[in-house]
């Protein structure tokens, strides 16, 4: 177990690194921030020159692969370290110098416990990518298949484990504060983070979550994953179809090419909304390197090791708010937040949906090119605190790939109406999905999945009261608490102790009276 004058030091020395690119500034003046953060914060930055601007993005890389990380997880929490911070972090490039081609390849023959060659006849050593948790290389299989190998950095999961332990260390002392600490429950943004790193670090699961994606996007024409290679995929290595396309962010590229992007930027949006709101499991990392354009004018996207899930129960809701805020149905989407328990019961519905009001009416009326997805979130976060709305992980990461995706696609149609394009598909789930013959099926599906149980049911409740006869129940049996328990030892060692004094007592006493000691 790591001691906690280790974990004091490490975040000390991070909170060095930070104060050098201003980023302990907002911490220390934000009135919300408990006084035995902002004496750390003082004692970290005493000494060291700051920028005018902050550059937390700057900040994070320079401490290291789990800090780029845990900054992209925090880039969804402008509750919790303020709205330009998360903006900046955002712009976080998860990008480091490569690990040696030979150790690399060492890798792959360890992970596989067979010599490249008989998997791979050619690869380049030259990296397509270097990212803070694994680097990509091309490859040619020796069936001749044209590929993208992505190989964990040597070493990297005992350092994000290390780090984390610092990371759940200081959430459990900051959650501990209570107030203002409390709410933001940053114990739990840890252990998503945690989670979600655990995930990234086996490439097995990755490559699991582009297999499902990519039967969950069957079919949806124009948006496509590549597919994996099992054969030379384990926990340290992933071998993906190669894509051949244009990044899309290169817009210029995408016009010489012919491709029309006003339809990108839709099916994009459409894309997103497919996967989030209809399949419940989301690419949760749609940045700008993380989506290509086909010569056949299909988006392929790449890298998921950040996916998002949404129960079923939680999209309905996610549904009729989005509908209800483009419709302007303040009403109805606050009664959601109340039904949903993300605002607690003590407070008032009606002043809720004036609040929400608030948020969305600005907006109403304003040309395109003024309407933005990430305008509203802001305007939400700012009325969580009011109404003591927790955080909800799995909204907040939703929220993050809404505002990519509005970005890549304001980027490739600056006219795109994100409501305009989203309220049709929107309105068709919900009548699909909420309308009566959708009601009545769920009730119908629900009933019959009750009767099928009944037989389980009944068996259960025979076990649990069998027939009388056979061999007697036994009497219960007394709880006797063992001496070697540890925890338990100390009643016994006081005991001994105190016997022991006694003895030495009366044995002193009775030797003075004998005059052994006179």
């Amino acid at each position: 177990m790591t001691r906690p004058s280790t974990h004091i030091w490490r975040l000390l020395k991070w909170g060095r690194t930070l104060a050098k690119h201003g980023a302990l500034r907002g911490i220390e003046h934000d009135p919300n921030t408990p006084q035995p953060v902002k004496r750390l914060t003082r004692i970290a930055r005493f000494g060291t020159v700051q920028p005018r601007n902050p550059d937390y993005a700057a900040a994070f890389q320079a401490i290291g692969p789990a800090a780029i990380k845990l900054g992209q997880s925090l880039a969804t929490r402008p509750d919790l370290v303020g709205e330009e911070a998360a903006r900046n972090l955002l712009t976080l490039q998860d990008d480091l110098p490569p690990v040696p081609f030979a150790a690399i390849r060492a890798e792959i023959a360890r992970s596989f416990e067979a010599p490249v060659e008989a998997l791979f006849s050619e690869i380049d050593p030259v990296p397509v990518g270097s990212a803070s948790i694994a680097q990509v290389h091309r490859a040619v299989t020796s069936d001749g298949k044209q590929v993208a190998v992505k190989v964990l950095r040597p070493g990297i999961r005992e350092r994000f484990a290390r780090d984390i332990s610092t990371y759940e260390w200081a959430a459990a002392h900051l959650e501990a504060l209570g107030g203002e600490a409390a709410r933001l429950r940053p114990r739990l943004t840890i252990a998503n983070f945690k989670r979600w790193t655990n995930r990234e670090l086996d490439l097995r699961r990755e490559a699991a979550s582009a297999s499902e994606l990519a039967e969950g996007m069957r079919g949806f024409e124009g948006y496509c994953i590549p597919s994996i290679d099992w054969d030379r995929t384990n926990g340290k290595v992933m071998t993906i179809e190669w894509i051949d396309g244009i990044k899309i962010s290169d817009t210029e590229a995408l016009k010489a090419a012919g491709h029309d992007l006003p339809a990108l930027a839709s099916r994009l949006v459409l894309a997103f909304l497919t996967q989030a709101i209809s399949a419940g499991f989301f690419h949760a990392d749609m940045h700008q390197g993380n989506l290509f354009v086909r010569p056949d004018g299909a988006i392929v996207a790449i890298d998921f090791g950040i996916m998002g899930r949404i129960d079923r129960r939680a999209r309905q809701w996610l549904a009729e708010i989005l509908y209800g805020l483009t419709t302007g149905n303040y009403q109805r989407v606050a009664e959601i937040h109340f039904e949903a328990q993300y605002v607690p019961s003590y407070h008032s519905v009606d002043e809720f949906a004036t609040a929400l009001r608030a948020v969305g009416e600005p907006m109403r009326g304003k040309p395109v090119s003024e309407l933005s997805v990430g305008m509203m979130l802001d305007g939400l976060f700012a009325i969580t605190r009011d109404f003591d709305m927790q955080t909800q992980p799995h909204l907040l990461l939703l929220q993050k790939t809404m505002v990519m995706v509005e970005g890549i696609a304001t980027q490739l149609h600056p006219e795109i109406n994100m409501w305009d394009v989203s309220a049709p598909y929107v309105r068709s789930w919900i009548r699909d999905e909420l309308g009566p013959e959708a009601a009545l099926a769920d009730r119908i599906r629900t009933d019959v999945q009750t009767l099928l149980r009944l037989p389980a049911l009944v068996r259960r409740i025979e076990e649990m009261f069998p027939p009388r006869g056979g061999a007697p129940e036994q009497p219960p049996l007394p709880e006797i608490r063992l001496m070697w328990d540890q925890r338990e030892l100390w009643p016994l060692r006081l005991l001994g102790y105190a016997v022991a004094a006694l003895a030495g007592a009366a044995l002193v006493w009775a030797a003075l009276a004998a005059g052994w000691l006179g």
